[in-house]
């Protein structure tokens, strides 16, 4: 099973954490790492690679971002130099975070991570676009479509 890490800056991880085992349950290999205010690259360095070392069982571990870019990217990229087998994704969400812990069983790291980005076009949306979509089904549905 791939093991599955949330980072980010200040509670980030934590409250994506908690709201997703609120969902579906408390999930094995699977923990967060924030980056609060006054905590040194290094010190996040240090549990990132920690939790790495937990989360780890041989198929390979996940890193899950809240910013492309920022420390806890960067440095979970620097992990997946040193190490085979982990994928860091950046600009994670609910949505995409249940899909993959759900998925996680089934699938190796490189087709989570495929599916991942090719899924995360499709959880962004708004009221409007929602609206739009049940305005169109509404007109196919009066002309006989």
């Amino acid at each position: 099973m791939l093991g599955i890490i949330l980072t980010g800056h200040g509670s980030f991880a934590t409250g994506l954490y908690e709201a997703a085992s609120q969902i579906i349950g408390k999930q094995p290999q699977f923990t967060a790492i924030n980056f609060p205010d006054g905590m040194s690259s290094e010190q996040l360095e240090e549990q990132l690679h920690q939790a790495y070392q937990e989360t780890n069982s041989g198929d390979g571990v996940l890193f899950l971002t809240d910013i492309v870019g920022g420390s806890p990217f960067r440095l979970a990229a620097i992990l997946s130099y040193q190490h085979p087998n982990i994928e860091v994704i950046g600009g994670i969400n609910m949505p995409l975070l249940l899909e993959i812990l759900l998925l996680r069983e089934n699938l190796d790291i490189t087709t989570i991570r495929q599916e991942t980005i090719e899924n995360g076009r499709q959880t962004i949306t708004s009221l409007w676009h929602e609206h739009q979509k049940q305005s169109t089904i509404d007109k196919e549905c009066s002309d006989g479509i």
